[in-house]
């Protein structure tokens, strides 16, 4: 079901929490792309040993499929003139948390805290903002099941997966915010700006050893 071999089930299968997950994808560097756009497999990532945040998220919903897990997408949409960030829902307990990759301060895990997906996805409002401190995450996805037979193959695909980056750019999204709600929201201040500047990965020191 899930195509991986028996090497790459055994490190999978070893992380047995969402906690333990967030960690795996921690000590990841971040892919810069620098050889031109991306979305590989959770196959390549583990042997490229690199991930943007879509890339991070997949790897992490094949994770929660090992599990047992339902493999979700959540995808943050924000403003035309920034970039949205996608994540890996879970839940326990009935409330729902989210894994994230990252290579900012922001933008990152949450606790399985959320009663809804709404307010998960709400708790990433005041972090998502531009060097301007203009706040810019404006809708949010349905949950984005992986688990369905059109998409078979995607953990451990040789080519980049850009049709489920369309399909979950077509998913029905919601509104984060009622209409007018943006006029009232105050730019982020300058320790904001700052935080936001804070990098994991720097692209100096992307070759590092990686050990996954």
């Amino acid at each position: 079901m899930h195509g991986f071999d028996a090497k790459e089930i055994k490190v999978l299968r070893s992380l047995r929490t969402p906690v333990m997950v967030q960690d795996f994808l921690n000590l990841i560097p971040g892919n810069f792309e620098e050889q031109g756009n991306t979305l590989m497999s959770p196959r390549r990532v583990m042997r490229e040993k690199k991930a943007h945040c879509m890339e991070g998220a997949l790897l992490a919903a094949a994770v929660f499929w090992i599990q047992g897990r339902k493999p979700l997408l959540l995808d943050l949409r924000a403003a035309p003139n920034d970039d949205d960030h996608v994540v890996a829902l879970f839940q326990d307990r009935g409330l729902w948390g989210a894994v994230s990759k990252t290579n900012h301060a922001v933008l990152r895990w949450r606790e399985p805290i959320f009663k809804t997906v709404h307010a998960l996805a709400a708790s990433y409002f005041h972090e998502y903002f531009l060097d301007d401190g203009r706040r810019t995450l404006r809708e949010y996805s349905r949950p984005f099941r992986l688990d369905v037979k059109k998409y078979a193959g995607w953990t451990v695909a040789e080519k980049d997966l850009w049709h489920l980056s369309d399909a979950l750019d077509a998913s029905r999204h919601y509104p984060l915010l009622p209409r007018g709600a943006f006029r009232y929201t105050r730019l982020a201040d300058n320790m904001e700006r700052k935080a936001g500047n804070i990098v994991e990965w720097k692209r100096r020191k992307i070759n590092l050893e990686v050990q996954l």
